[in-house]
């Protein structure tokens, strides 16, 4: 094994589970910091160890609580890189705020994933590890250095043992997700595809209008990046099983299931739900017997590896 004396892992409080185990497959020890807060809330952290001169990396989802997470995230590589660490790689298993990455026609609106990559360069972080962009063109927003990796390896794994490919669809539960779910088939025996047609008439509801593509009889695989209130994969399931569909089920990267999602899932006709631990997940999510987490720690411990010891990270996307 290469000597990793030099490469340091530390973590915020928002997914202490998943640092932990990307620590576990390193086969480091997870650096010694205090992130805690204030008597008035505002973060307080202070690094317990020496970091001159190591090549450092910070877990740190910023899921909800979004601000306070992306502050802590913020204020540990602040602290890093006033002890004189060589690097600091932010790893951002899911990075909030960028579903905000344009203006839609004239609204006056942020564009908030703009905002949050210009505090990157604020402390003066060296680079970015994330997992699935919402958009992968949001990596220009940043001034250094980007990873995105994709989750589809270990997805695609899970939907071959689970699943195969007889009689399998793959569904993209919108348009805007076409090349994801066409990516996904193509790896799947090139397996057919169908695209849910939804309008949505406002925020987090989502109303399916039709279904194109043939489903009766088939097993349905709907392919997303991020599940939040779950409406959509909800009312896809319910109009697929309306089709004729023999089982539905779902794979995201990111948890986000915020709101009704997890009673959303408990009462729809979705089959399954197949998540990543990108964002950990609430104790009513982890009783949802329709909901499975997979662990991306494996994937982000040999991406950290590789930009340690300066190998090619988009060679793990090679056949």
């Amino acid at each position: 094994m290469q000597d990793q004396r030099n490469l340091l892992v530390f973590s915020g409080n928002a997914n202490k589970p998943l640092a932990k185990s990307i620590c576990r497959e390193l086969g480091v020890r997870p650096g010694k910091a205090m992130v805690s807060r204030f008597s008035d809330g505002e973060v307080q952290v202070e690094i317990e160890e020496n970091v001159r001169r190591q090549e450092v990396f910070v877990i740190q989802p910023t899921c909800a609580p979004s601000a306070e997470n992306l502050m802590e995230l913020l204020v540990l590589i602040d602290a890093l890189k006033r002890a004189s660490a060589a690097s600091v790689t932010a790893v951002v298993p899911y990075f909030g705020y960028s579903r905000q990455d344009r203006r839609m026609r004239s609204s006056r609106v942020p564009i908030t994933a703009k905002v949050a990559a210009k505090m990157f360069t604020a402390v003066n972080a060296d680079r970015v590890l994330t997992v699935d962009l919402h958009a992968d063109q949001i990596q220009g927003f940043f001034d250094i250095p980007v990873d995105n990796v994709y989750a589809s390896p270990l997805l695609l794994a899970d939907i071959w043992r689970a699943y195969g490919t007889d009689n399998l669809i793959v569904v993209s539960p919108d348009v805007g997700g076409v090349v994801r779910a066409r990516a996904v088939a193509k790896r799947l025996d090139d397996a057919d595809l169908a695209i849910i047609d939804k309008r949505r008439p406002r925020a987090n509801v989502a109303t399916v209008m039709n279904i194109i593509g043939d489903v009766e009889g088939k097993t349905c695989v709907l392919v997303d990046d991020i599940v939040d209130t779950a409406g959509t994969l909800c009312a896809a399931a319910a109009a697929l099983k309306a089709q004729g569909a023999l089982k539905v089920a779902a794979y995201c990267t990111h948890p986000v299931l915020s709101g009704p999602a997890v009673s959303n899932i408990g009462n729809s006709q979705l089959d399954e739900l197949v998540v990543t631990d990108t964002i950990p997940l609430s104790d009513a999510a982890r009783g949802c017997s329709k909901i499975r987490q997979l662990s991306v720690a494996e994937l982000l411990a040999e991406t950290i590896r590789r930009i340690a010891f300066g190998e090619s990270v988009s060679s793990l996307y090679v056949d």
